[in-house]
């Protein structure tokens, strides 16, 4: 088999288990209601299993930091993402609130250690490509989010089961996940860099990670703040129908697939500094339209680009994390990858508490001025000797291309 070959079938497999993702987390998130009203979950607890789930998945994201300094992440996806999906089914299938615990445990762990190990192998991969192909494997996610979001709608519409809504999807991903990982491409200089991955990020290595960090914590308070209360606020603040109130999550999963689609394109022309600035004042700006508009289409608008410009950010994020340290990307992407439920677990709640105590016009201010901070860390997506005057022997030692600006690839 040619390099390329191998290279190519490695990134359809990764992109096949980012839109497995997608589907699984949208079956999940999209049925809480079903879910809590087949255990008897009270209001009172909801939050406390809601939240058990990123809390796992951040302490897995550290475990798997650790186990890919044994194996490879693609024998951590390999196993991570079945479990997903059986767990997925789990949450079905029981009928006492032990058993969902358990359920949402397992699926809260094995999907910490699947989307550290999925985004190692992209930023991996990404660099056996020579350009910008991070944003694809994200855009993968969201359509799988919109057809499972989908999935999840009809079975709500049909008033099906639990376990009947997730069988058919996990009956026919489960087996095409476990066929794909066969393809999983690791970098090919593993073997070598045994010994500086077990070192980690090395002396200040976190301390120069962190502006990272803060830009994927605001990102997910972003994202979450659409996803919990878009509907909420187009229906209570801005007046729109029951039905209308549900379009503008729909809008933004579709506005977030195609700036996806396109993003590895920007990136290769302009380069990651730029559009993640761009996407980050398209998001300030979405955000500032939604606080501010009359009505509900403004509203509308401003969703629209939130999804747009905030869709650039995350996978730009994890690609500068392994330009940063290209001897230790798996360790900096685990450690990155824990400020996604990170910010996941602030963004709802503090919206909540601001709107409750002030407006919620004002709380939609509260994530355009933190998304806004990615500016000030805009230069730590550039290239890695622009940033830290990297001396010439050790640029020959890097890839020649440097994949946020892009170049030549397969």
């Amino acid at each position: 088999m040619t390099d390329d070959v191998r290279l190519r079938r490695g990134r359809g497999a990764l992109g096949f288990s980012f839109f497995v993702q997608g589907v699984t987390f949208a079956l999940l998130v999209t049925r809480i209601p079903a879910i809590q009203d087949r255990y008897g979950i009270s209001d009172g607890l909801l939050p406390v299993f809601l939240a058990a789930v990123p809390v796992l998945a951040g302490v897995a994201s550290v475990g798997t930091e650790h186990l890919v300094k044994r194996v490879a992440p693609s024998v951590v996806l390999r196993w991570a993402q079945p479990l997903v999906l059986l767990s997925l089914l789990g949450v079905g299938a029981g009928e006492q609130l032990w058993h969902v615990a358990v359920a949402l445990g397992a699926f809260g762990l094995s999907v910490g250690a699947l989307d550290a190990s999925m985004n190692m192998l992209g930023v991996s991969l990404q660099r056996e490509y020579g350009r910008s192909i991070m944003l694809g494997f994200h855009a993968a996610y969201s359509l799988g989010g919109i057809l499972g979001a989908s999935a999840a709608w009809y079975g709500a519409h049909a008033h099906l089961g639990l376990f009947v809504s997730y069988l058919p999807a996990v009956a026919v991903l489960l087996p095409l996940v476990l066929l794909g990982s066969r393809y999983y491409v690791d970098r090919e200089d593993r073997a070598g860099l045994v010994g500086e991955t077990e070192k980690g990020l090395g002396g200040g290595g976190f301390r120069l990670l962190l502006p990272l960090c803060l830009v994927m914590a605001c990102a997910y308070i972003g994202d979450s703040t659409v996803a919990n209360w878009s509907a909420k606020y187009l229906q209570d603040v801005l007046g729109s129908s029951e039905q209308t109130a549900t379009v503008p999550y729909n809008v933004y999963m579709v506005t977030t697939l195609v700036g996806r689609a396109v993003g590895d394109l920007g990136v290769r022309r302009f380069g990651a500094v730029a559009v993640v600035r761009a996407g980050t004042l398209l998001a300030a700006c979405g955000f500032a339209v939604v606080a501010a508009a009359p009505g509900v289409w403004v509203g509308m608008l401003g969703f629209t680009l939130l999804g747009i410009g905030l869709c650039v950010i995350v996978p730009q994020t994890f690609a500068a994390a392994g330009r940063l340290f290209p001897g230790a990307s798996d360790t900096a992407v685990a450690r990155l990858n824990i400020f996604n439920y990170v910010g996941f677990l602030i963004g709802s709640p503090l919206v909540g508490a601001i709107g409750d105590a002030w407006s919620y016009r004002g709380a939609m201010l509260v994530p355009m001025v933190l998304v806004l901070i990615t500016l000030f860390h805009a230069r730590s997506f550039g290239p890695r000797e622009a940033r830290y005057g990297v001396d010439h022997e050790r640029r020959a030692g890097d890839r020649a291309v440097d994949v946020g600006r892009g170049g030549n690839g397969v």
